[in-house]
């Protein structure tokens, strides 16, 4: 089960997350900072790369290991 709060604050570097809204729905990353605009934050993703995407987009994968993304 996913954790519904999407608070920016509830969020912090090494949060393993998952896009819980949008298009790439399901994918998991881990929370990099937020943007400037602190509705949006950054993640990178399995390959490496950093994604962008809204903070409401965003949910806690609760209990993952970092490993998901290795």
């Amino acid at each position: 089960m996913l954790d519904d709060k999407t608070d920016a604050s509830t969020f912090h570097e090494g949060d393993m997350v998952v896009l819980d809204q949008g298009t790439y729905q399901g994918t998991p990353g881990v929370f990099v900072r937020l943007a400037e605009d602190v509705n949006w934050a950054e993640i990178r993703v399995s390959d490496g790369s950093l994604w962008s995407h809204p903070v409401v987009w965003l949910a806690h994968v609760p209990s993952a290991p970092r490993s998901v993304l290795n």
